[in-house]
């Protein structure tokens, strides 16, 4: 379980992740990316609407996403908010390949983040 301090949970903080932030794409995932201060907890929001199947279904992709996240968190404790969203197609796949593609789809989020960041050099020329 993903300790209170670790979530996202207000709406605006959803939306600004969503709207703000990059973006990465996979076969049973999307995840969404922003940057906060670097001494600010790393946080994790889910969205697995109705669409993925019935509360049964729903239940076991959050709980698969929150086991992937945690790992995460133990590695990124600080400086990000990711947001998941959950696509139909979770509902129906192996733990492998959704462990896969939010491994993949983290790493993506985090690279982009941080090229981001990087300050371009003054005076340079194209």
């Amino acid at each position: 379980m993903l300790p209170v301090i670790h979530r996202v949970r207000a709406a605006a903080d959803f939306a600004r992740t969503v709207r703000s932030g990059v973006r990465s794409g996979r076969r049973n995932v999307v995840l969404y990316g922003a940057m906060t201060s670097s001494d600010a907890p790393s946080r994790v929001g889910f969205i697995v609407g109705k669409n993925v199947g019935n509360a049964v279904a729903r239940n076991l992709v959050k709980r698969r996403l929150r086991h992937v996240m945690a790992e995460w968190i133990r590695t990124h404790p600080q400086g990000f908010d990711v947001v998941v969203r959950a696509l139909p197609a979770s509902a129906g796949a192996e733990w492998q390949d959704v462990h896969r593609d939010v491994t993949g789809g983290l790493a993506a989020v985090v690279r982009k983040l941080e090229r981001s960041q990087v300050p371009e050099k003054e005076g340079r020329v194209s």
